[in-house]
């Protein structure tokens, strides 16, 4: 079942609880699990800046009018060149139900609106096909393949880079 509405917003103190499960209920994060982390880093960096900083922040993707996870963006690029490198998670009630791929053309929008930025890019794991699919829909291309770039569940992966121009559509 779809959903009719995806929007995104500043994370609040409630928002933490689930950025605590993230870090600490294996397979909740979906692939991304790297192990148990830190469950009380997220206050921290709550409680720096509100997760609004200038080279790495968060916001909540709420999907009719409900928490269903959230998206971040941190900057990266080689000189002078920096681009957005950007992310989603998702709980699992929400998956699959076209939230993902409109939390990042929302995120997308928002970003090409409020910095400079030339370039957004995202990575994903070559099996995690929901995704590809999902940033498709969000207007970004396959650029390649990163060889061995993530050490996960015991083994080096390759994952897959994708790329979206603040002139390609959606």
């Amino acid at each position: 079942m779809g959903v009719s509405s995806v929007v995104l917003r500043p994370v609040t103190e409630a928002d933490l609880e689930m950025f605590r499960r993230f870090a600490t209920e294996p397979g909740l994060i979906g692939l991304d699990w790297g192990g148990f982390r830190d469950a009380q880093a997220h206050a921290r960096r709550f409680a720096l800046d509100g997760y609004l900083a200038a080279d790495h922040s968060r916001l909540i993707v709420t999907a009719d009018g409900r928490t269903a996870g959230f998206v971040d963006w941190r900057e990266s690029g080689y000189g002078l060149a920096k681009y957005w490198e950007i992310g989603i998670a998702l709980l699992p009630d929400w998956r699959g139900r076209g939230v993902g791929w409109r939390a990042q053309a929302a995120l997308c929008d928002y970003l090409f609106t409020h910095t400079p930025a030339e370039r957004i890019e995202a990575r994903t794991h070559p099996e995690n096909i929901a995704e590809q699919k999902s940033l498709e829909k969000a207007g970004f291309r396959l650029e390649g393949v990163l060889r061995s770039i993530e050490f996960r569940a015991g083994a080096w992966r390759d994952g897959w880079v994708y790329g979206r121009l603040r002139g390609d559509t959606p």
